[in-house]
């Protein structure tokens, strides 16, 4: 066992190493999470399924909650924007025995979403946001329910420290923080100080933090800077799954002796390691979707992240991203020399959604009050249509 006893603990799951994937839309399906956890240890969440499409049991919801029978830990990631229907979902996926573990999304920055009230935009709604975590703990039961949130709005509207507190009093057993607003999008640095504010607000329940986590090394970085009880990690992890290993080692040194500076030896892969990852990571997919072609098409948004900082050149990335069959796969990795060695600095970093700072869509006179008002409640009704994850 990687530590003497958990690093996290949910309920009756218990956590070894304190790493959690964060859910992805269209990332983070089962052929993901088995690669992920093929490397190293933690909990890996499903892709986020809305609320009402899993009440009505749409052929979509039920594929994004499905699990393979090797994931012991059935993560599963709710968002919703009304208690009543939260509470419906949770109690289908309780008593049909289909998750150990619900996670609520609160974070979601994308204007689609925000527009309606949804996402990261509904903490500022604090009743609602409070009635929504209580009736989700509620309908769980022994089920552990844990909170996904970003800071708030934007820096004038911050919301963290107040719905961290509801979500401690509602119950659930763990509070997750992505150091950034909604406004923030992607951009810039994420806000470690806010994560160790929150901590520090919250001594009684577990607090994890989410943000600019590219390396085993940006891991202890951020549980020694925060002194949160475990990490979440989401970009970082794009197109290498191999830092589930990487986090592994390293927080296990850190159990062991929280003030050692011992080194992190990431693992380097070479490019022929990279390709069999990439293959793996295909057939892992044809699995899941029973359908060669459709796993086809679903792994070429991979490939720049698989390939980033190795010298392959322009038109291999662009024949790997039409790529229509396994076959063609073979063809085009067999082109490459496996022995050439990792790049450094050019396959780190950065990956994945960026984007800049911007104003954050609301409803009409969202700010004017922290309690719904008007027509909100309707406009809210609406943050779910169209939804399948973030």
């Amino acid at each position: 066992m990687p530590t003497a006893a958990p690093a996290l603990q949910y309920g009756k799951i218990a956590i070894d190493v304190p790493v959690v994937l964060a859910p992805m839309a269209g990332i983070t399906n089962t052929a993901f999470r088995r690669l992920c956890r093929a490397y190293g240890g933690g909990l890996f969440v499903s892709e986020m399924t809305t609320s009402r499409a899993l009440v009505e049991r749409t052929e979509e919801s039920m594929r994004l909650i499905s699990h393979h029978e090797s994931e012991a830990t059935r993560s599963v990631q709710l968002y919703g924007v009304d208690p009543k229907t939260i509470a419906e979902a949770v109690t289908m996926l309780v008593a049909e025995d289909r998750a150990d573990h619900i996670d609520l999304n609160f974070g979601c920055p994308v204007p689609k979403v925000t527009r309606k009230g949804g996402g990261a935009a509904l903490p500022y709604k604090r009743d609602l946001f409070t009635a929504i975590v209580q009736a989700a703990v509620k309908a769980a039961g022994e089920i552990p329910v844990t909170v996904k949130m970003r800071k708030g709005i934007d820096d004038t509207h911050l919301t963290f420290l107040d719905s961290g507190k509801a979500a401690r009093d509602a119950g659930v057993a763990a509070v997750a923080l992505h150091g950034r607003t909604a406004a923030d999008y992607y951009s810039g640095k994420a806000d470690w100080a806010a994560i160790a504010e929150l901590r520090e607000a919250l001594p009684d329940v577990q607090v994890l933090g989410n943000g600019d986590i590219w390396s085993a090394a940006d891991a202890i970085a951020m549980m020694r800077q925060t002194g949160v009880d475990g990490v979440v990690v989401g970009r970082g992890v794009l197109g290498r799954p191999w830092l589930f290993a990487d986090l592994q080692a390293a927080l296990i040194e850190y159990a062991k002796n929280p003030n050692s500076d011992a080194a992190i030896n990431p693992v380097q892969p070479t490019l022929g390691q990279v390709a069999k990852a990439f293959k793996d990571h295909a057939l892992l997919l044809v699995e899941y979707f029973e359908s060669e072609e459709r796993a086809c098409r679903d792994i070429r948004k991979h490939v720049a992240w698989y390939f980033k900082g190795y010298p392959v050149g322009g038109e291999f990335r662009t024949a790997l991203a039409q790529v229509e069959s396994l076959v063609h796969i073979d063809e085009l990795l067999g082109q490459l020399d496996w022995s050439l060695p990792y790049p450094g600095e050019l396959a780190e970093g950065p990956r994945g959604r960026l984007g800049g700072a911007k104003v954050c869509a609301l409803p009409e006179n969202w700010l004017q009050s922290q309690e719904l008002v008007g027509d909100q409640r309707n406009v809210l009704l609406e943050a779910e249509l169209g939804v399948s994850g973030g």
